[in-house]
């Protein structure tokens, strides 16, 4: 009998042992984030049964994404099964009506390809083309009670002045407008039927979503396609019986903190009564935006914010669980999660604090089913799904080869700033090291914006600094300065007309907190940040008599001279915003903010990167910074100058390339 407890004892350990999570063996490296698989969209089946997604994987071959659709049970017992592997860029995932095919768009068919809305059945059989739009698919939505796909393609618009005639004959030259980017909107139900031109009505619709049984249209609507009139023109149109409605905008527009939103998330409820979207302001918070049939008007209304709860900005997910109860994610201290809103309790939020970030999500009501991807601090995101009175269940992990990756913990810190302001922000510290170990070299990784957040879960980013820094053994402390969300509304709005001040002063304040605290070595210091990050960058290396000292720094698109972003940049209204009116209003207050007037200041050894396509933060601005330090300082220098790059780096070189030398610049100027 001894022996048979014995024997039991032992495979209850040995099962013990296969359970427990392997040892954290990996040093990660930059070479590692070619290997890192991101889950980017989700979408549940009609029953809840099933979960589609789109995985991204790197290619190196094509030297960019590739992605792929896959689907998934959810109850956790299957494993996930692949429905497309052409490599063709798989997205926007929608089940049909009868729960046996997803829908996709994708360009397949070649180089010379257009896209189209496939319908990829899950029987394992070849995608099916459901549109043949000539000049391809821009977006597109699906009404499963219609059986029907609605789609956008690009058209031109002409509009004739005095100067029509002349314009045509010399029709070579770019002009600055007399042609307009315009959408027309296409419905249809069968494959290999003709379609049916929805509407044409000149303008450029951003973004549009379909009731379910295909009888209204909500849409994001503007002029032409360029930034400056979506952010500070464009209004959500209602499409429905051949007849457009303008539902009042005062509420996002005249009425609103500022008039320049963005808007997007777009979502009708069950029964297409309301619809909601995003309203996303720089400086100011993001308001979500309902409207609500009330007779035979369409009102639209502001969704109440409960205490300091504020709404994630930028791709933020609106879904509706009933016909009068929507949800959406709330932003706080670092963390993103679930809220709740009921429209007809007087205003009543149900807000779901929980130390995760939630990427994407969807929702069954039906099934009463939620799928999410879900970032925490013990690993990269994976897919999982929430019941009610259950704890979330894991379905896919799309890194499972990261288990022994020695991953930096991660811990939100706050400190106090200049003017007693208290200022949080996620900070990475090395796998292993513990307080009472020696400080470590510094690195401040500041996010872009500034109207976002540093969240405090497992990214490899490459744009900001996280977590190849800390694998190499430095200390990142990533601030959400004044002017982040989470921190609740003043501490966001406190930055408008003080740029160039709070927010470095909330970021000298944190490096100072760290040395204080033994964690960061005082003469290992350098600052790096892509976009507003490159900005305050350029900001604290201006700075005059500086309280720490910056041994080193990596500017990413960062701006230089805010007259020239307010003039050569894609998104005016940010200036304008922030700087409180247009250059010959507030010149001051544009000569404040902006470093070019510190480079006399500056002495730290500043690696410098931009995309050679950048229209958000132009090169411009990094070309002057490199001339000013090779040419005039004779501070150590380099620019990296990516051709045919975006705002954002694209090919997976160019963003392994970055981070190489990000780390090769810190080693050789943070070295004792």
């Amino acid at each position: 009998m001894q022996k048979l407890i014995a024997a039991v004892a032992l495979l209850v350990a040995v099962a013990r042992l296969s359970a427990a999570p392997p040892e954290r063996t990996h040093d990660i490296t930059p070479a590692d984030y070619a290997s890192v698989n991101t889950i980017t969209e989700i979408a549940l089946s009609p029953d809840g049964k099933q979960v589609a997604y789109v995985l991204a994987t790197w290619d190196k071959k094509t030297d960019r994404r590739n992605m792929q659709l896959w689907v998934v049970d959810t109850d956790g017992k299957g494993k996930p099964k692949q429905l497309t592997s052409d490599n063709t860029g798989d997205g926007h995932p929608k089940w049909s009506a009868d729960g046996k095919s997803v829908y996709t768009l994708a360009k397949r068919g070649g180089a010379k390809s257009k896209p189209q809305v496939w319908k990829v059945p899950l029987d394992g059989g070849k995608p099916e083309a459901a549109t043949d739009a000539k000049t391809g698919v821009v977006a597109y939505d699906y009404a499963p009670k219609a059986d029907t796909i609605f789609y956008t393609v690009d058209a031109t618009a002409t509009d004739d002045d005095d100067f029509t005639a002349l314009r045509k004959k010399y029709d070579k030259i770019d002009y600055g407008h007399g042609k307009r980017a315009v959408s027309e909107l296409y419905a249809v139900n069968k494959a290999g039927q003709e379609p049916k031109k929805v509407l044409a009505d000149n303008r450029y619709i951003r973004e549009f979503v379909v009731t379910q049984d295909g009888k209204k249209v909500a849409m994001v609507s503007a002029i032409d396609d360029s930034v400056i009139k979506s952010e500070g023109e464009s209004r959500v149109d209602v499409w429905e019986g051949g007849k457009i409605t303008t539902p009042p905008t005062d509420v996002y527009r005249a009425k609103a903190a500022s008039p320049y939103a963005w808007l997007e998330g777009l979502a009708w409820n069950p029964d297409g009564t309301r619809y909601a979207f995003c309203a996303i302001h720089d400086a100011y918070p993001a308001e979500v935006i309902i409207g609500e049939l009330t007779g035979n008007q369409w009102m639209t209304v502001k969704m109440p914010r409960a205490g300091t709860q504020q709404v994630r900005g930028y791709g933020s997910p609106i879904y509706w669980v009933m016909p009068t109860r929507l949800q959406y994610l709330g932003d706080s201290n670092g963390t993103v999660s679930f809220s709740t809103y009921e429209t007809t309790a007087k205003g009543k939020q149900f807000s779901q604090a929980h130390d995760h970030v939630v990427y994407v999500a969807d929702y069954n009501s039906a099934a009463r089913v939620r799928a999410v991807v879900l970032g925490g601090r013990d690993g990269l995101p994976t897919l999982k799904t929430i019941s009610p009175g259950e704890e979330p269940r894991l379905l896919v992990d799309p890194n499972p080869h990261t288990a022994n990756w020695k991953f930096p913990t991660i811990e939100h810190i706050t400190w106090t700033s200049a003017d007693k302001a208290t200022v949080g922000g996620p900070l990475e510290l090395p796998h292993g090291w513990k307080k009472g170990d020696k400080p470590l070299p510094l690195v401040v990784a500041i996010h872009g914006g500034p109207t976002t957040a540093s969240y405090n879960d497992q990214r490899f980013d490459p744009h900001n600094g996280r977590l190849y820094f800390a694998a190499k053994g430095y200390a990142v402390l990533c601030p959400n300065y004044r002017g982040s969300t989470g921190y609740g509304d003043k501490f966001l709005t406190d930055l408008v007309g003080n740029e160039n001040d709070l927010d470095v002063k909330d970021i000298v304040a944190g490096i100072q907190h760290l040395i204080k605290e033994g964690i960061a070595d005082p003469d290992r210091v350098a600052v790096m940040g892509w976009s507003n990050g490159g900005y305050l960058t350029n900001c604290l290396i201006t700075m005059k008599n500086p309280a720490v000292k910056i041994r080193a720094a990596s500017s990413g698109a960062g701006i230089l001279d805010t007259v020239a972003e307010w003039g050569f940049n894609d998104e005016p209204a940010y200036p304008i915003v922030f700087k409180k009116g247009q250059p010959w209003e507030k010149p001051d207050i544009y000569k404040q903010t902006s470093p070019i007037y510190g480079i006399g200041n500056v002495t730290t050894p500043t690696l410098i990167h931009v995309g050679g396509n950048d229209v958000r933060c132009p090169p411009g601005h990094s070309r002057m910074l490199y001339r000013a330090l090779k040419e005039y300082k004779n501070v150590p220098t380099q620019l990296c100058e990516y051709p045919g790059q975006p705002h954002g780096l694209g090919t997976l070189t160019f963003r392994t390339a970055k981070m190489e030398w990000d780390l090769a610049w810190f080693e050789k100027y943070l070295k004792k």
